[in-house]
């Protein structure tokens, strides 16, 4: 009986070992496929380590080649960039060198500037801590800035302020969507923090799209829906803390769905590329660690395979048992990511 068992093992660890590399294989042999699916749409935008030691944004293709250090500024730490609607301009905040960028405070931080996508022609639209989570209008001609008074339109030309309204708890990360007509925001709301909500800028309405830990909420293409980074209750990992997974949901928060999860990392700087189809995303191995260790690998895969799980990942795996395991290219480490299509000094 013992012989008969210890045979089974045998031939199960043997199967195993002859089945693990081709599926490794396939698993790389799809995201190399991927990788060349993406190549030429457009920009990844991304700050990261420049070769002082100091924070730079650089860019490169979705699957890493062509990178080119845009700022260059050893003087400086430079984080967080936006490209406006029309793909010519681009929104950054710029710290004294030595600057310890906060995750979620980094909004607040530094100056705002403006500048060519290629970041030249920096110009800075205000003085340390003004203008702070500057979010493009659609039309890009005004900019939301979240305070601790409110919420300010602010005309980019003249830097006027044109309208306020109540930010109703939002405290960080706060975005305008796509067809004008939504703010969403990270806010305390009933007795909750990062509690992720979305304001009807012309009513004031204020509806909760997702509560329990949730953060760095962005608007997909279609304005109907807010990608985010999420860390649900009840997981049995890191400490019965969990990790931060990456959820799409519907404006109105009726749907809910994963995007990307992986045991033992926690994903953040979710974002949709222009034309719905993919999603970016960086993946850290701790909590809210990318801005103070340079960045954290990023990501890209295709939003038709989600919901994927990266890993081994059981836990996450018990609770998601239909994930489709999607290939994902991964690059080198970033933060807070921006992907557009627009060219980049003369390149589509």
């Amino acid at each position: 009986m013992f012989s008969r068992v210890l045979t089974c093992i045998l031939a199960a660890l043997l199967i195993s070992a002859v089945l693990s590399p081709p599926r490794a294989a396939a698993q790389d042999d799809r995201s190399a496929a991927l990788s060349r699916e993406i190549a030429g749409k457009g920009w990844v935008i991304y700050g990261a380590y420049g070769v002082g030691g100091t924070w730079d944004l650089f860019a490169s293709r979705p699957d890493g080649s062509q990178k080119r250090n845009l700022t260059q500024s050893p003087d400086f730490e430079e984080a967080g960039p936006r490209v406006s609607p029309d793909g010519a301009k681009m929104l950054y905040r710029r710290m004294a060198k030595g600057s310890i960028i906060d995750h979620d405070k980094w909004g607040f931080q530094g100056e705002l500037l403006l500048s060519n996508l290629d970041a030249s022609n920096p110009v800075a639209l205000g003085k340390d801590g003004e203008l702070p989570w500057a979010s493009w209008s659609p039309d890009g001609t005004q900019l939301a800035c979240l305070t601790k008074e409110g919420i300010n339109i602010v005309d980019l030309a003249s830097k006027q302020v044109l309208s306020k309204m109540p930010r109703q708890g939002i405290y960080q990360q706060l975005y305008w969507s796509p067809d004008g007509k939504w703010f969403c925001g990270t806010a305390n709301q009933g007795g909750l923090a990062w509690t992720t909500v979305r304001i009807n800028i012309e009513s004031g309405e204020l509806n909760v799209v997702r509560t329990f830990q949730n953060c760095t909420p962005d608007w997909c293409p279609d304005s109907n829906h807010i990608i985010l980074s999420s860390r649900p209750k009840g997981q049995p990992g890191n400490n019965n803390q969990g990790y931060t997974q990456l959820w799409m949901v519907s404006g109105d928060g009726k749907e809910q769905q994963l995007v990307y999860g992986e045991d033992g990392f926690h994903i953040y700087g979710g974002q949709l590329s222009p034309d719905g189809q993919y999603v970016l995303f960086t993946k850290a191995p701790k909590d809210g660690s990318g801005a103070k260790t340079g960045g954290a690998p990023m990501g890209i895969m295709r939003m038709a395979d989600i919901p994927t799980i990266g890993g081994a990942s059981p836990d996450l795996r018990a609770l998601h048992p239909t994930s489709k395991d999607g290939p994902v290219v991964t690059l080198e480490a970033g933060w807070e990511p921006f992907w557009t299509y627009a060219p980049l000094g003369g390149v589509k």
